[in-house]
Order: C-alpha cells, then structure tokens, then sequence
C-alpha cells in the first residue's frame, strides 16, 4: 500500500481540507500570502491531516470539523517547518528551497508565527474545550521537543533514551494529537481515546525512527534533502549514537569527532561505521516495533475501511523510501 492509495481513499476529505487551508491562509499582507502559498504549495505528504481524517471516520464521526482539525494540524506542522529550517540553517525542504533561504530568516520566522496564531484562531472557532486543550498542549511540547533538539545539538553523549525523548517531543506529539481529536470527534469512550492517542504516538516515533535512517541511507531526489544534513547539524540520532556504542572504538571516536564538529568532511567513514556496526537494521527494527505497537493499539477500534488504512500507515511509515 502507498501513501497515494491512502490519500485516493480519503481524496474528497482531503480536497475539503485544502479548501480550509487556502481559505484561511487568506490574510491583507501579501508577503504572509507569498511565503504561505509557498510553503503549503511545496507538496508533503499530508499525513498528519489523513491522520485526522481517518481517525475521525474510523470512530464513527459523519460531521465537516475534522477538515478543519486537520487544517489546523497541518498548520501547526507548518509552522514548525519554518522555524526549524532557521534553527537549522536548512537551505533544501521536499526538493526545493526552503522559505528562509528565499525569502529571509526574519520572514520565515514572521510566518511561521501567523500561522501559529492562525491555528489557535481555528481551534477557538471548534468551540469545544476538550480540542482545544489537546493542541494547545501538544503545541507547547512540540517546543518543548525543539528546545530539548537545540540543547542536545553537537552532543555525542545523548544516550538512546534522550534520543527518544526529543523525537517523542518534537514530532510523535503531534501525531498523537491528530489521532486523539479524531476519536475526540467520534465521542468515543475515554478507553479508545487513549488507544487512539497511544496508535498516533507510537506511528509518529516510528516515522521519525525512518526519516533519521533515510538521512544516512535515502536517495537526495526522493527524500527531498541532502543526505547527511542531520550529521552537518550535529545531531545525534539513533544511527550515530548506535554506531558508536556497537562499532569499533576508532569508529566511536569517529563519529564522537563528527558529531561535536557539526562537519561532514568525514561523511564517507561516517556512513562506512554505520552501515558495518549494523546500526541503519537496529533502527529499522525499533520502527518496526513501534509500528506493530501502533496496530495493537487499533485494536480498539471495531473493523472498518478506516481502521484498515490506518494499519496500512503504519506499514507505509517503515517502508517508505521518502
């Protein structure tokens, strides 16, 4: 199953949804518009609001508040974007430039701040407390996440745990809010919420498990970046700080070296301790792990189309080559 299929399945939800998105991207200051356009323009893999979509029909919800949840959850994800591609200095997104490399640091920041406050106006408009407490507070963890990035940057002695910490923050928050509100929708029972969360949880860390592979093993034109960025940042994630651990001690002293640098004049020897310490198959066996925990937690959920595509993300989220 592709992510393509998935999105052919829900094709007219998603039509709704980028129908919201234009619609409330609408503002009188034209460089919001231009920089918005652009990045919601730039294609991805609208995941995070399928995420919505889904869960919001898997858990019996017939009403029109998930496309803009889910507007409101790719905004969010938006916003991240931008101000991660500053924090990073990143100059290449999805295969094409990034907002502040075109544009400037301080108008990717801008932006990124209206679209932001443009989501919490969304929120407001749902009318329901519950909703709005859930992505106030994975908003405020997802920062959380991005601080904890920041503070752990050209550290070689982040451990596995602290790894996980960071990407549980940063990106499997914000998963579990998108599949939280959609049995929040549904008025499920609080046992299949947690479920639902739980299932977002664990799909959100095991697609950044594989994102922080395809950084030292995907191909530059389908993953959309340049292999190695993350090394160039100095981030320790889990192929580093598994190569270390499990290589030789010239390989650990290697990597150790490359990480508090931040360079990639060492990238060969870099991807060569990777690939012989085993650690690219570790990390695809703990997404695996956290996928398959993903399926139990559907478990919930009675059978469906809805449910099926939802098992069928997260087979899609260890798999993929992009």
């Amino acid at each position: 199953m592709t992510i393509d299929a998935i999105r052919e399945f829900i094709a007219d939800d998603l039509k709704a949804v980028d129908e919201v998105i234009r619609h409330r991207l609408g503002s009188d200051v034209a460089l919001i518009r231009q920089i918005a356009d652009y990045i919601i323009g730039g294609g991805g893999k609208r995941l995070r609001p399928a995420l919505v979509v889904l869960s919001a029909r898997a858990c019996g919800y017939e009403g029109r508040h998930h496309h803009e949840l889910a507007a409101v959850v790719e905004f969010i994800h938006t916003a991240t974007l931008l101000h991660d591609d500053v924090v990073d200095e990143s100059g290449l997104r999805r295969g094409q430039a990034t907002a502040n490399a075109l544009f400037g640091n301080a108008a990717a920041v801008l932006v990124g701040d209206f679209v932001y406050s443009r989501a919490f106006q969304m929120m407001v408009g749902i009318q329901n407390m519950k909703v709005l407490q859930v992505l106030a507070d994975a908003t405020n963890v997802i920062a959380e996440g991005e601080v904890l990035q920041l503070m752990n940057c050209r550290n070689p002695d982040l451990d596995e745990q602290g790894y996980l910490q960071v990407i549980r923050y940063k990106t499997a928050k914000l998963f579990e809010a998108a599949t939280r509100l959609g049995a929040i929708l549904g008025a499920t029972p609080p046992h299949v919420e947690d479920a639902m969360a739980a299932y977002g949880a664990h799909l959100g860390t095991a697609f950044q498990l594989i994102d922080d592979v395809l950084d030292y093993s995907g191909d530059h034109a389908l993953i959309g970046k340049n292999v190695g960025d993350d090394l160039a940042e100095g981030k320790a994630t889990l192929p580093l700080i598994y190569a270390m651990k499990h290589g030789s001690k010239e390989q650990a002293q290697l990597v150790r070296r490359a990480i508090e640098h931040g360079g990639l004049d060492e990238l060969g020897a870099v991807l060569d301790a990777i690939r012989t310490s085993g650690a690219l198959e570790y990390a695809r066996t703990q997404a695996r792990a956290e996928a398959a925990a993903a399926c139990s937690a559907l478990d919930a959920l009675p059978r469906s189309n809805d449910r099926d595509y939802l098992l069928q993300l997260t087979d899609f989220a260890v798999t993929r080559t992009f």
